[in-house]
């Protein structure tokens, strides 16, 4: 990729569950991301914050905890106060397929299920920027 895109990996809350999430985040690296991985027990403020100080250009959720529902309401919501609207916010981990339209509903851009091949994370995540 000419310009990388830069990815933030976070893990919110007190899932601590991150082996997925370093998984991911080598993959997008591999594939010519350039990420930042924030590591466990972010809160959001916490995951504003790096955004804003990093400027990336996506936020990668993972989650497992299934509060997937109201994390990303909650940042989608913080994210439109602080004008962080050119930011893409996507999520990955325990989803249950029927959650899928509400989140893509919220704003969420892009999710990825546990199981989600890294190639169709790679191309999902370079066809935000197309």
């Amino acid at each position: 990729m000419e310009n990388k895109i830069r990815v933030l990996i976070a893990k919110p809350g007190l899932d601590g569950h991150d082996k997925g999430a370093k998984i991911v985040a080598l993959a997008l690296r591999d594939s010519g991301f350039e990420v930042i991985y924030s590591g466990l027990h972010q809160t959001l403020v916490q995951i504003i914050a790096t955004a804003t100080l990093e400027a990336v250009d996506v936020i990668g959720l993972s989650i497992m905890s299934g509060a997937h529902l109201p994390i990303c309401r909650k940042l989608m919501a913080m994210m439109l106060e602080k004008d962080l609207s050119d930011i893409r916010l996507v999520v990955g981990g325990v989803i249950p397929f029927q959650d899928i339209p509400g989140l893509k509903q919220m704003g969420v851009a892009a999710v990825f299920p546990g199981g989600t091949s890294f190639d169709e994370i790679n191309t999902g995540m370079k066809a935000l920027f197309k």
